[in-house]
């Protein structure tokens, strides 16, 4: 059997993979490695939220019930983002959380996301040893020893509040969006009310779309992944941009007011941008993964702005940023973590932001998107190889050294082995994107002969 944990805690399809029973036992395990953190003379205290997914209620069930069995007081929060769980945990003093959804996966599957003391994500240690203590037989308390179980009524404002801060809604000068019309895709997710309220509060004319969860409908067809209905939107209203967060809301990507999609990279940039001009980019350096745009690179370099390159995934960049003490962080993808206001990627937060530097600079999105001059980016997946070769087979090194040679400051080539399957991915930039499936193909071609199994 595999890790069961995978990149962004434990993924499947409910009630197949990702039972009730599991939850059970994956919570109480949970409870006994991180609910050790908590003060003496008291149970510790775990926050449970959840996406408006249907296989969520009855997860949420088990989880709420293995934690309390196992002494831990669980404060239900009900459907909100996972960035908004995190916040929470640390804010209140929770000595954990748990988040139950599947981010940007289709309605059948789900997910359980731990987080620890202080909000902050799980590093492999501490997955490791919760997996490691599963089954395991232990003393059950009784009486006044077991976990009591509270409803939050409020949770989504006391965090949509903690949002509408962050731009300096308590000093004089605070940063109106009053005269921006923003189109808001909920992906009938997480944020379905967080998101068009944030901006709203702050002055916005939100046109909400994809709002209306109904436990079925989440990321169909919208969201993140999905940007069609948002882009259609922004042009038929005539906004000023679009916003779209994915199934959880800890990703978000954008449109201009001509329906372009503006990438986690651009909006990255643009942010960056901001803090370095307000003297807040700690060593005027951002972190981004191996596969950022060159042209973002470009950008950055430009600008007088350093960037450090992390594996791909959120949780790599928050560990750079931890380890370097940098401020600012995210991935093409639209995880883009400001550690000033969160622990983790946070789409309506970064929806909040892009649309302050749209209001103090009075610069439409795509003109401060434009600092970044995308290189086409073709990406191919040689599937059934032996990955561990693929940095040392003396035939692939050649193949790629011969590229990069050929490219030179023109484009960049990447040869990445996955994480979870027998693949090596394939990342071609180049002028055009016929110069670059060229590329890209010849170079498969070579991994999938020098590395065949």
């Amino acid at each position: 059997m595999g890790r069961l944990f995978g990149t962004d805690g434990v993924r499947g399809r409910a009630n197949d993979g990702l039972t009730a029973e599991l939850a059970l036992d994956l919570s109480v395990a949970a409870a006994h490695v991180l609910g050790e953190t908590g003060e003496l003379g008291r149970n510790p205290v775990a926050l449970v939220g959840r996406d408006p997914r249907a296989s969520g209620e009855f997860l949420e069930a088990a989880v709420v019930a293995g934690l309390a069995s196992a002494g831990v007081d669980v404060v239900r929060l009900g459907v909100v983002p996972t960035p908004g769980v995190a916040w929470l945990v640390g804010h209140r003093g929770a000595d954990l959380g748990v988040m139950l959804s599947a981010s940007h996966n289709p309605m059948p599957d789900n997910g359980i996301k731990f987080f620890a003391r202080g909000g902050a994500k799980l590093d492999d240690r501490l997955e490791d040893a919760i997996e490691a203590r599963m089954g395991e037989a232990w003393q059950r308390p009784t009486g006044a020893g077991v976990g009591r179980i509270t409803e939050d009524q409020e949770p989504v404002e006391e965090y949509i509040a903690h949002l509408v801060t962050s731009l300096g809604v308590d000093d004089e000068d605070a940063i109106s969006l009053a005269g921006l019309t923003v189109v808001v895709d909920g992906a009938n997710g997480a944020a379905y009310r967080t998101a068009p309220c944030s901006l709203e509060v702050q002055g916005a004319t939100v046109i909400p779309i994809h709002c209306s969860p109904d436990g079925l409908n989440i990321n169909d067809n919208c969201g993140s992944t999905h940007l069609g209905d948002l882009q259609a939107a922004v042009r038929e209203h005539g906004a000023d941009l679009g916003v779209a967060v994915d199934g959880d809301a800890d990703r978000c990507l954008c449109v201009d007011a001509d329906g372009n999609v503006v990438d986690g990279d651009q909006i990255l940039a643009v942010l960056a941008l901001a803090m370095k001009e307000a003297g807040t980019l700690a060593h005027d350096t951002v972190v981004a993964t191996v596969m950022s745009n060159l042209g973002f690179l470009n950008a950055m370099r430009d600008a007088g702005i350093t960037v450090k390159q992390a594996k791909v995934g959120d949780r790599y960049v928050l560990e750079e940023m931890k380890a370097g003490g940098y401020v600012l962080g995210g991935e093409q993808s639209g995880h883009v973590i400001q550690s000033r206001y969160a622990t983790t990627g946070d789409g309506v937060l970064t929806a909040l932001h892009l649309a302050a530097r749209i209001a103090t600079t009075s610069k439409s999105l795509a003109e401060l998107a434009g600092v970044v001059q995308r290189l086409p980016q073709v990406l191919i997946n040689v599937a059934d190889v032996d990955k561990s070769r693929a940095a040392s087979d003396p035939a692939v090194t050649a193949a790629v050294s011969r590229v990069t040679d050929e490219l030179g400051d023109t484009g960049r080539v990447l040869l990445r082995p996955s994480g979870t399957e027998d693949l090596v991915r394939v990342m071609v930039e180049a002028a055009t994107e016929q110069r670059a499936r060229e590329i890209g193909e010849q170079l498969a071609a070579v991994v999938r002969t020098a590395l065949a199994k």
